[in-house]
């Protein structure tokens, strides 16, 4: 196999480093784990001066800086100015790195392979984003790539909460000259096992700690989701959303119905839930638009995944003190997590979340960033 840190020299001496934008990277301490291991912050800043700061605790998005229409920047991502905040275990996932399997399944277990593996139930009778320690509370391993990527990698050992196989997940952000943050996802396996990865981060393109997410504009290119029962676990159907309050195929305010006498909203304290992307083939689809009248920042999101995770921060509820002091309320973020469907592994009709030896799990997100004035 040849090694990312090859392939990216090859490319540079090729001339064809053009490949991403040349974008500046710098590092610097973000303070410890209990058992003293550093934990460096890496900031990368496009040539148009946006700026992503990613930590190696959790991979997480700390920061992510666009401007308005009026060329303010701002921080659009939830988080804390420490690492301190990250390691508060009831801190709901800011910014981070999710697997090895994101979102939920039901019952805290699955069958592969005629063999029944058994996970920690994290979220009522349910597994949620791994378990108890999943990828979002481990310490990656960072290095700087020559095309201005950061690489991240973590293995996951055969049983780690759970899961069987050897895990080797590498995630790839770039910053690119078209002010896209580009989020490549593989992974290999020794042994069969299922492998879900995401981003779990929390937006508002007003600025992070400025109210709420209500008046977002989003559109969903997603003309079914799956609904869910009392512990938020898929049922197996496809709903179509038409004439629900799940239709987000034309531009619609987040809060314009999420109030509504609707079960299913009610079942998740607003959105959270998974959207089938309606795509025309394989290869990355626009899944997601976001503006926000105000500033008139947009943010676009491609994947090559099968779907998306819409949720409203339902449950934020001003407990955590973020940046600057601000507290995170009810609603005061959404989240956009590409993925494959919630509980596939006990779900055949859904696709395929399943691993082998020899395979090579590989998908990719982008989040695109603009202004409408």
């Amino acid at each position: 196999m040849i090694e990312v840190s090859s392939v990216a020299a090859a490319l540079l001496l090729i001339g064809a480093a053009t490949i991403h934008a040349a974008t500046k990277v710098s590092q610097a301490d973000f303070g410890k784990m209990p058992d003293g291991t550093p934990i460096p912050i890496f900031t990368l800043t496009n040539e148009h001066g946006l700026e992503a700061r990613i930590c190696t605790y959790g991979g997480a998005i700390v920061s992510l800086k666009t401007p308005d229409k009026n060329g303010k920047m701002a921080d659009i991502v939830q988080g804390f100015d420490s690492l301190e905040g990250y390691l508060n275990p009831k801190q709901p996932y800011f910014g981070a790195l999710i697997g090895r399997y994101g979102n939920r399944i039901g019952h805290a277990r699955f069958t592969l392979d005629g063999k029944v593996y058994h996970l920690p139930a994290n979220d009522g009778p349910n597994t949620l984003h791994g378990g108890n320690k999943g990828f979002d509370k481990v310490v990656w391993t960072a290095r700087q790539l020559l095309d201005g990527g950061l690489e991240l990698t973590y293995v996951s050992k055969d049983g780690e909460e759970g899961f069987p196989g050897t895990l080797k997940a590498v995630v790839v952000y770039h910053l690119t000259a078209n002010n896209e943050l580009k989020v490549d996802y593989t992974a290999t396996t020794d042994k069969d096992t299922v492998v879900n990865l995401t981003n779990h981060s929390y937006w508002n393109l007003k600025g992070a700690g400025n109210g709420t997410i209500l008046d977002h504009l989003l559109t969903l290119h997603a003309s079914r989701f799956t609904p869910v029962d009392s512990g938020l676990i898929p049922t197996g159907e496809l709903r179509p959303v038409t004439g629900t309050p799940f239709d987000f195929t034309k531009p619609t305010a987040v809060g314009a119905r999420i109030e509504q006498n609707d079960e299913q909203l009610k079942l998740g304290h607003g959105y959270d839930h998974n959207f089938v992307i309606d795509r025309s083939g394989a290869g990355l689809a626009l899944c997601a638009r976001v503006e926000e009248p105000t500033t008139g920042r947009v943010m676009e999101v491609e994947t090559t995944e099968p779907a998306v995770q819409f949720y409203t921060g339902n449950f934020l509820d001003g407990s955590f003190p973020g940046k600057g002091g601000h507290p995170y309320p009810f609603r005061a973020a959404l989240c956009l997590e590409t993925q494959h469907y919630p509980d596939s592994p006990n779900h055949p009709s859904f696709p395929s979340t399943e691993l082998k030896p020899g395979q090579t799990y590989k998908t990719t997100t982008v989040y695109r960033f603009s202004v409408k004035k």
